[in-house]
């Protein structure tokens, strides 16, 4: 059976790569060079999370979304 996670990615300026995470799997981040690279990796990443940490996959948070707020700095 197949899944689908959502994978938060930014842009490291420092380290210059893209950095991305799955909310709701603790632990669960990598990094590479191009966004296709970066998805690669997040696959095997997510897989390795599900398997080491036996997740029931219908018992994980659920991504609701994101949003922008605007603050003085």
């Amino acid at each position: 059976m197949k899944y689908n996670f959502t994978v938060l990615i930014e842009r490291d300026p420092e380290i210059n790569l893209y950095v991305g995470e799955v909310p709701g799997l603790p632990g669960c981040h990598t990094q590479g060079e191009t966004v296709d690279e970066l998805m690669e990796n997040m696959k095997e990443v997510i897989q390795l999370c599900l398997e080491s940490k036996k997740k029931d996959i219908s018992q994980l948070p659920k991504f609701v979304g994101v949003q922008q707020i605007e603050v003085s700095a």
